[in-house]
């Protein structure tokens, strides 16, 4: 039986002191909030946060136009520009300050695909076994302002792979969405990581 003496120190004897825990046996020798505070600091020690700074923008910069990003690639997926520029636009709005105007924005961001080509990936017994899709984006930002991000110009790529034994249309059904969100994500981080 675990007791108290007047100097709020507990007691055990032997038999209950090899049924605890090491922890419990801490507990039970210690004061109490002495205790918890020293559970607290191994638990707070032994895990680690790791954050990013996924948005940088200046406070100065207040609204931001997303031109329609065309498509100008010699192979054309009819969705990929209306999907990719909603999806960017959305992005925008949800995750940054920024508001989306038509005219006179702080930020102006315009883009086309560039590139949307196939190739192989990997050959197995002289065959081909995995294709590649290149997706290409050249984007332009301006920045209208003396703060933040300077103007630039530069490509985003991305490459998804698909099975060879699939056509390039059956392979565009499986990875439109893909496309769009991975896209979209580098376009995003591009735009507004310092990383």
């Amino acid at each position: 039986m675990i007791s108290m003496n007047s100097n709020r120190h507990y007691t055990i004897n032997n038999k209950q002191r090899h049924s605890l825990t090491s922890s419990s046996y801490l507990v039970a020798r210690c004061k109490l909030p002495m205790a918890y505070c020293l559970l607290f600091m191994i638990l707070l020690s032994s895990c680690k946060v790791y954050t990013f700074k996924d948005v940088s923008i200046p406070k100065e910069v207040k609204s931001i136009r997303i031109n329609y990003i065309e498509n100008r690639a010699q192979f054309v997926d009819p969705q990929l520009s209306p999907q990719l520029t909603d999806k960017l636009k959305q992005k925008i709005t949800n995750q940054t300050r920024l508001s989306q105007v038509q005219e006179d924005a702080d930020y102006e961001v315009e883009g086309y695909v560039s590139n949307y080509n196939v190739s192989t990936s990997g050959v197995t017994s002289q065959q081909a076994a995995t294709n590649r899709l290149t997706v290409s984006v050249h984007l332009k930002f301006h920045n209208r302002l003396s703060v933040g991000t300077k103007d630039f110009e530069d490509d985003v790529t991305r490459n998804f792979d698909f099975s060879a034994s699939i056509s390039i249309n059956e392979a565009q059904a499986q990875l439109t969405s893909t496309i769009v969100s991975n896209m979209t994500d580098e376009i995003f981080n591009r735009l507004f990581s310092n990383w």
